[in-house]
C-alpha cells in the first residue's frame, strides 16, 4: 500500500472529489459523481488503522477508538486540504475523504444566480444554504465570506467541524474555529461568540436546538449569520427549523424567524454533459413581506407559490432551475427528471 499522502495526491490530480478506504476494497475515488476503483492493492485493516493514526494526534486517536467515529481535517501543503471522516465497518476502520481546495473561487465562477453575491451587501439577518451532502453549500459559503472580505473591513468568526477552506483575512479579520479543536461545539461556540465583537458569523451547520437558537439570536441582535441544514427546498429549510423547537415555542420561533430570515439558497449539483466538472440547480426563497407574514402565520405550504410568481424579485424553484440547466444543454434529462421535485410535471414540460 502506498503511502496516505501519496495515494491522496494521486487522486486529487486526477480530479476526484472524495476518497473512500474500506478494508479488503482497493481505494476507490470518486471521478464527476462516478465511484471508480483504482489500481492500487486491496486496503488491510492494519493499512487503514495507521493511516487513522497517522492524521490525527494521541488524544483523538483515542477517542476515535472509543467513540467509533471521528471528523476532522488533513492538509498535504501545496496539494489540498481534506475533510476526513474515520468510521468503522463489520469491525474495521473505513474512511471517507472529501477534498478542499485551499483556493476559494469567487461566486462569479460557481455558476450561481447574481442574486447570491447581491445577499453578500445584507448588513444582518440570516442566510441558509442547504442540500445534501456533496451539494457544494462549503463552496457558496467562502465565496461568499470571500465577497465581503474583499469589500468592508469587518470581524468574521466561523464555526466550522472540521475547517474547510482556509479563509485569509483580507479588509476582514477572519477567525476560523473548529468543533473538537478550538471550541466544544458549535453551541458552546456560537454562545461565547457573541461576546467577541463579530460582524460576520458563519456556522457550518445548524444541527440542534442550541445551535439554532443561538444562532436566529444572533442574527436578530444584528449580526450578518451564514450557516446550512441538510435540506432539500426551502419549505422543508423554514419546517425542519420549527420542528427542532417544542411545540409550546413554535409560535414564537415563527415570529423571531420571520424577522430575522433574509433567504434560504438550496442546492444540488450535476453532473455536466457539456464539459467535464459539476454545475449546481439552485432554488432561491428571498423573504419579502409576503414570505414573513406567511411564515408568522404559519402558512408555509403557500411558499413555493410566491417563489414561483416572483423571479423579479430573484426567487426561483428547483424545478425551474433544472428546467433551464437541460435546456440549455449543461445536463442530461435522465438526471433533470431523477432531481426535480416535481418529476411528472417537469417531464410533461420538457416534451412540450
Amino acid at each position: 500500500m502506498p503511502r496516505l499522502n501519496d495515494f491522496l495526491k494521486f487522486a486529487v490530480d486526477k480530479g476526484a472529489s472524495d476518497i473512500h478506504i474500506v478494508v479488503g476494497h482497493p481505494p476507490l475515488i470518486r471521478l464527476h459523481t462516478q465511484m471508480t476503483p483504482t489500481e492500487f492493492p486491496a486496503v488491510t485493516a492494519e493499512d487503514a488503522l495507521k493511516m487513522v493514526k497517522s492524521m490525527i494526534d494521541e488524544k483523538r486517536f483515542e477517542d476515535f477508538l472509543k467513540k467509533l467515529d471521528a471528523d476532522f481535517s488533513h492538509e498535504i501543503p501545496e496539494v489540498s486540504r481534506f475533510r476526513v471522516n474515520a468510521h468503522f465497518q463489520h469491525g474495521t476502520v473505513a474512511i471517507a475523504f472529501r477534498a478542499i481546495t485551499d483556493q476559494v473561487r469567487p461566486l462569479s465562477e460557481l455558476n450561481l444566480p447574481d442574486i447570491i453575491n447581491r445577499l453578500t451587501y445584507l448588513p444582518r439577518g440570516l442566510v441558509l444554504v442547504t442540500g445534501d451532502t456533496g451539494s457544494g453549500k462549503s463552496t457558496t459559503l467562502a465565496g461568499m465570506i470571500d465577497a465581503m472580505n474583499k469589500r468592508y473591513h469587518k470581524h468574521v468568526i466561523t464555526l466550522e467541524d472540521p475547517i474547510e477552506y482556509i479563509l485569509r483575512s483580507n479588509k476582514c479579520v477572519i477567525e476560523q474555529r473548529e468543533v473538537g479543536f478550538d471550541v466544544p461545539s458549535f453551541g458552546s461556540g456560537l454562545k461565547h461568540v457573541l461576546r467577541q465583537d463579530p460582524d460576520i458569523i458563519m456556522v457550518g451547520e445548524m444541527r440542534d436546538l442550541e445551535t439554532t437558537s443561538s444562532a436566529i439570536t444572533a442574527a436578530e441582535t444584528g449580526h450578518f449569520v451564514l450557516s446550512t441544514l441538510h435540506t432539500n427546498s426551502a419549505t422543508q429549510t423554514i419546517e425542519r427549523i420549527i420542528d427542532i423547537y417544542p411545540s409550546g415555542q413554535q409560535n414564537q420561533i415563527r415570529s423571531m424567524l420571520s424577522n430575522s430570515l433574509q433567504a434560504v439558497i438550496c442546492q444540488v449539483l450535476f453532473k455536466r454533459i457539456d464539459q467535464p466538472g459539476m454545475v449546481p440547480g439552485i432554488e432561491i426563497l428571498i423573504c419579502t413581506p409576503a414570505v414573513r407574514n406567511l411564515i408568522r402565520e404559519a402558512r408555509i405550504y403557500e411558499i413555493p407559490n410566491v417563489i414561483e410568481t416572483s423571479r423579479a424579485a430573484g426567487m426561483q424553484t428547483m424545478d425551474t432551475s433544472i428546467k433551464q440547466l437541460f435546456l440549455n444543454g449543461k445536463i442530461s434529462r435522465d438526471d433533470a427528471i431523477a432531481t426535480a421535485h416535481h418529476p411528472e410535471k417537469l417531464e410533461r414540460q420538457l416534451v412540450a
